[in-house]
Order: structure tokens, then C-alpha cells, then sequence
């Protein structure tokens, strides 16, 4: 199966590294052309470059602070005006959040705010683009529905899932569709942190995850990819995990 992205246009926020940087290579690598929106410019234009020399389509570095009150619009116009048009979002910024249970309202707000609300408002900006066109795929990476712990992260990421289902069900009808993925424990920066030593890695994957180790970034990419494709036209209003088992709900 070779998805062909040739033509097609994608938004990618967190693009700087992770999940987000290997769905904008993957996307660019497809043929399509991509803003990758991430704090850290350079870093995109550094990934920018890599693909250049592949061949396909090419990504276009994007500065924004999603922390910004005016971010979500401003990226949701600039990528238009780069692009001409936006077929596809992908939503992949975000941050853990971990609070104590006496944690005031500032820290649960600043949790939410990056996690929920400016997914929510960058989606919302972008979503009349598509139905200009009548096509579109939304794509957003959200987290765990097995906390172990107080996490505002967590809390958004579970308002993203309701949210979403109810726009799935608004969308479909103009060809749009709006989808979650679940990461299990994805190599990344934020994990790193959390796992600094391979042992502490491997102990932790011998543990929880039936597949016994931890995930790559292109592992999750490749499905968000698939979603983004014509071949997922009938797949809509889903969360799905991507965590090498570890769930461990049945649905």
C-alpha cells in the first residue's frame, strides 16, 4: 500500500521533535506539502532541510507560542496563506502536566490551556478551510485514559476526546473527518526525562508494555499518516491507541 500525499497539504503543530517532527517528515516524504508550526523554528527548518534532499513534497518552517492568546489564528491564516489551502491537521503540541491534589486554579487552567482550549481554537480556525473544499482530515494526539496520577494534561486530553467525537459527527457530511490517537510510551524528549537510563527504560517496559519495549515516533506517525489518507475515509470520531499493548480497557 503507498499513500501518495502528492498535491495535498498539511498543518502540523509540534513539529520540532517526537511524534510531531516524524508526522511532518512522513507527510513531506508522501509528496505533501507541510507547515511545521513548533516554538523552536530551527529545529524545523533543520528537518525542513533533511527532506529537501529526499525528494517528495517539502515542509515549511512556522514560528508560533501556542501560549499566545492570538496563536491559533494566526497560525490557521499563515498556513493558508503558505499553502493555499490546508487538507489536513494534525495536532501533535502539547505537554505533560502533573499537579498535586492541592494545586491552585492557575496550574490546572495552564495545563488546559495548552492541551484543550488551543487545540480546540486552532481547529476551529481551520476547520472552514475544509468545508471551502469539502475534504479534510483532523488528527490530534492526545494521551493515556489510565491515569495514574493528578495530571491536568491527562484532563484536557480526555476533554479532547468528547470534543472531538461531537465535531466528527458535525464534520462528516463535508467530507471531513476527526480522529484521536492515544501515544503509549513514545520515545521523545519528555520521556527522556522521565526515563533517563535504559534501565529505568527497560524496567518499566518489562512491567506495563506486552510488547516489551517503548514505541518510535514513526511508529505513531504512520498511523496518524493512514488516517490522513483517502483509505481512512470511513474512519471518523475514533480514539485509538498506539502504545504497544498496554492498555488495558478492551475499548
Amino acid at each position: 500500500m503507498n499513500l501518495d500525499f502528492t498535491g495535498r497539504t498539511a498543518l502540523v503543530t509540534g513539529a520540532s521533535q517526537g511524534i510531531g517532527r516524524a508526522t511532518a517528515r512522513m507527510l513531506a516524504e508522501s509528496g505533501a506539502t507541510v507547515v511545521g508550526v513548533a516554538r523552536r523554528k530551527d529545529l524545523v527548518e533543520k528537518l525542513a532541510a533533511e527532506a529537501a534532499t529526499k525528494g517528495g513534497g517539502r515542509i515549511i518552517a512556522l514560528a508560533a507560542d501556542f501560549y499566545d492568546e492570538d496563536a491559533p489564528e494566526y497560525v490557521a491564516n499563515e498556513a493558508q496563506r503558505l499553502l493555499g489551502h490546508i487538507d489536513i491537521l494534525m495536532n501533535a503540541a502539547g505537554a505533560s502536566r502533573p499537579v498535586s491534589f492541592d494545586a491552585g486554579r492557575e496550574a490546572w487552567h495552564e495545563g488546559m490551556l495548552l492541551n484543550f482550549f488551543r487545540i480546540r481554537e486552532l481547529t476551529h480556525a481551520v476547520v472552514p478551510y475544509m468545508r471551502e473544499r469539502n475534504w479534510g482530515r483532523i488528527v490530534t494526539f492526545t494521551g493515556t485514559s489510565e491515569p495514574r496520577m493528578l495530571n491536568a494534561a491527562f484532563t484536557a486530553k480526555a476533554a479532547v476526546h468528547v470534543w472531538s467525537k461531537g465535531l466528527s459527527r458535525e464534520l462528516a457530511a463535508h467530507g471531513i473527518t476527526a480522529n484521536c490517537l492515544q501515544p503509549g510510551r513514545i520515545h521523545s524528549e519528555q520521556i527522556s526525562r522521565r526515563y533517563p537510563t535504559l534501565e529505568s527504560e527497560l524496567e518499566y517496559a518489562k512491567a506495563e508494555i506486552p510488547a516489551g519495549r517503548f514505541g518510535e515516533p514513526e511508529e505513531i506517525a504512520a498511523v496518524a499518516v493512514f488516517l490522513a489518507s483517502p483509505l481512512a475515509s470511513y474512519v471518523t470520531g475514533t480514539v485509538i491507541p498506539v502504545d504497544g499493548g498496554s492498555s488495558r480497557f478492551a475499548f
